[in-house]
């Protein structure tokens, strides 16, 4: 499978992560830790329920300790942070500093062995950031009006460890996709356990909540960390960076079409930016040219 071909693959992570905030929205009145727990619960059974049809790959459980700090702290502590920081801030200041991981997955990747970091590639993502700040915001202006909470430093912590749980896959590239799984129903676990502890458990009420809350778990909480994984393991993770900037806008986009709030300048707006962000920084990738055949060996007369 070629590196263009994996860079694919994790770009249609990103694009399922763009109903992240349709079907969430859709499954009701559900507590965060407890969707989360319903959520991962069911995305680590997309690749457990693969076990049936491919028993060898249970074996991909069996990984050092490394491995599964990582997966945890990518997953678990992430999501886990993150929702507390929307809880101890203002929610659009707390996604924007979240949202600086794409950035930080350019900037860390260029420490990876083979990886250099170009002009372009900062170019593109800084473009992109700008095209997120614009949506998030509705071309509004947003500072820390009230001084720095504790969720702007936890948002600031989310950013740090999903772009470390990103690039860091990639020091890992042999270890199968499958693991995931593993990682998923730990973080269902620790939500789970934080959901008793926190939250009162609320039964959704309708047939539509259900299905949100399935499609939510298997599809962009399930096949898109999957694909995710192997796009940072095996496709440009650089380019994957700058082309993450586009989940919010396709998220606001999924939510206008699907009839929740009216349209924006600022949607226009942030999808020139982040287009051209993301074909600047995946410049090398577009352009690239195969390499012309080697002239034959002249026969002898």
């Amino acid at each position: 499978m070629t590196r263009t071909f994996s860079t694919l693959i994790g770009f249609a992570a990103i694009l399922t992560w763009s109903f992240l905030a349709l079907l969430s929205t859709a499954s009701g009145q559900v507590p965060p830790f407890q969707l989360a727990a319903m959520t991962f619960f069911l995305g680590g059974m997309v690749g457990a329920g693969s076990w049936l049809f491919r028993p060898q790959a249970i074996r991909s459980l069996r990984q050092p300790w490394p491995v599964w700090a990582l997966g945890v702290a990518g997953l678990c502590i992430y999501h886990c942070a993150y929702f507390f920081a929307i809880q101890s801030a203002p929610p659009v200041e707390a996604s924007l500093i979240a949202y600086l991981w794409p950035l930080l997955i350019v900037v860390f990747a260029a420490f990876l062995p083979g990886e250099r970091l170009r002009a372009h590639h900062l170019v593109g993502v800084l473009l992109g950031l700008a095209g997120a700040v614009i949506v998030i915001t509705k071309g509004g202006s947003v500072g820390l009006a009230d001084g720095i909470r504790t969720g702007h430093v936890i948002a600031l912590f989310c950013a740090f460890v999903w772009s470390g749980y990103s690039v860091l896959s990639r020091r890992f590239g042999a270890v199968p996709t499958d693991v995931v799984a593993g990682y998923c129903l730990i973080t269902a676990a620790v939500a789970f356990t934080l959901h008793l502890g926190l939250e009162t458990t609320v039964v959704p009420q309708t047939a539509t909540q259900w299905v949100a809350i399935a499609v939510l778990g298997t599809i962009p909480l399930g096949a898109g960390f999957y694909a995710w994984d192997w796009g940072c393991k095996h496709g440009d993770i650089m380019v994957l960076g700058a082309l993450s900037y586009a989940a919010p806008l396709f998220s606001t986009v999924v939510l206008l079409a699907a009839g929740y709030g009216a349209y924006h300048w600022s949607v226009a707006a942030a999808c020139v930016l982040i287009t051209a962000g993301a074909l600047i920084a995946a410049k090398d990738m577009v352009s690239r040219r195969p390499k012309p055949a080697e002239p034959a060996p002249a026969q002898a007369a």
